[in-house]
């Protein structure tokens, strides 16, 4: 596993605040979750896709209305809360495939591993070949409103009974979760990425061969202002929700809060986000 390097100090204004959090997830390893559970142990691989949350390489399409500094503090959001729910979940190893450098922001029990170059494609096919022979499933930064409750299907005991794969549709014709019992890169390999037709490119793949397929709910992607707005108003309790309220230039797209004011003085008039 490769060392973790310490962020850079300081957190800009309107960002989320990095580095070690009062949940303990920068724990030594063998500590118990935040929680005060052990980490699980189960059968399948679980890997989780990522950027290192640097201003100006994470979540760039936010900007703006944000900062690369602001965008940089909600991909470090988002990456924590999605960590923490892969981590609470039954797994015979956790990896995070990762573009850049771990930081102090990373949970203990997970191996780290680079990603490949190439297309988003290759990326995912070569993160699977890491995954080795038995089951995994992989999920993305994009999507911090996954909990456990949303991965249990694919993970509990009878996930991969007449299943050989499992899939997230995402809300933007992408998919947010991809789980294959026998992970093979030549199921990812060629898929068109990044388009409107992804997700169904992807499942036809899956069909085409013969796989057993069974699906996970759709959920939205985080890619411009209005889905992190709404993202957070889908789990509230999350570090991604704290972020995304201390970014001023968000304001605009939360419903019955106009520019300028904050959402504590438009509380008594505020809808719910759809």
């Amino acid at each position: 596993m490769t060392t973790p390097s310490r962020p850079a100090e300081g957190t800009p204004e309107g960002t989320a605040p990095e580095g070690p959090a009062p949940d303990g997830t920068t724990a030594p390893e063998g500590a118990t979750t935040p929680e005060g559970t052990s980490v699980p142990e189960g059968t399948t691989t679980l890997l989780v896709i990522a950027k290192e949350p640097l201003p100006g390489r994470a979540k760039t399409r936010l900007c703006p209305p944000c900062t690369p500094q602001q965008a940089a503090g909600l991909a470090a959001a988002a990456l924590h809360d999605t960590l923490q729910a892969v981590r609470a979940m039954p797994a015979a190893r956790r990896v995070l495939v990762l573009s850049g450098q771990p930081g102090a922001w990373l949970p203990p029990g997970f191996d780290v591993v680079p990603q490949c170059s190439g297309g988003l494609d290759e990326r995912l096919a070569a993160a699977f070949a890491a995954a080795g022979t038995g089951p995994a499933l992989l999920v993305g930064m994009d999507t911090p409103q996954v909990t456990p409750a949303l991965l249990e299907p694919a993970l509990g005991p009878d996930g991969w009974q007449e299943c050989d794969a499992w899939f997230g549709p995402a809300l933007d014709g992408g998919f947010w979760a991809l789980g294959l019992a026998r992970p093979d890169p030549a199921l990812l390999r060629g898929v068109p990425m990044s388009t409107a037709t992804t997700g169904q490119a992807q499942l036809d793949r899956l069909t085409r061969e013969g796989l057993r397929v069974r699906r996970l709910p759709a959920l939205r992607d985080v890619d411009t202002a209005e889905d992190a707005v709404r993202v957070a108003a889908e789990a509230p309790g999350s570090r991604f929700a704290a972020a995304v309220a201390a970014v001023p230039e968000l304001r605009p797209y939360r419903p019955g809060i106009p520019a300028g004011r904050s959402p504590e003085d438009a509380a008594p008039h505020r809808t719910a986000a759809p």
